[in-house]
């Protein structure tokens, strides 16, 4: 069986089992990463890979996840983008006890 080497932030290098690892590919942009919790320290490590790195994991027997961008990427969006302030005002409206029964928040939802 083979034996793979990685990093894990806190520890350095680990020695893993191919059951350890997994590898995730975007099918839409075909970026990839692996993943699996150290052994030592348990921590969840996740890092980017490049689709060489990707087949040649798979190819030794690491099971491979297949996801895609959620369709919302891809819509066109209009108007101004969100910026800091917006998303403060946001947080603060939320914190409201009658946030739901607002008006304006029901008018544009129902719009």
């Amino acid at each position: 069986m083979a034996t793979i080497k990685a990093e894990c932030q806190s520890c350095g290098a680990v020695r893993l089992r191919v059951s350890d690892l997994t590898v995730r590919v975007c099918v839409d942009d075909e970026r990839g990463a692996y993943r699996f919790r150290c052994p030592h320290c348990a921590s969840a490590v996740v890092h980017d890979a490049t689709a060489a790195i990707c087949a040649l994991l798979v190819s030794v027997g690491v099971e491979e996840e297949v996801w895609s961008l959620p369709a919302e990427f891809h819509e066109e969006h209009t108007g101004p983008a969100l910026t800091p302030d917006d998303l403060l005002d946001f947080h603060l409206f939320l914190e409201r006890d009658d946030w739901v029964s607002h008006p304006a928040l029901v008018a544009e939802s129902t719009s």
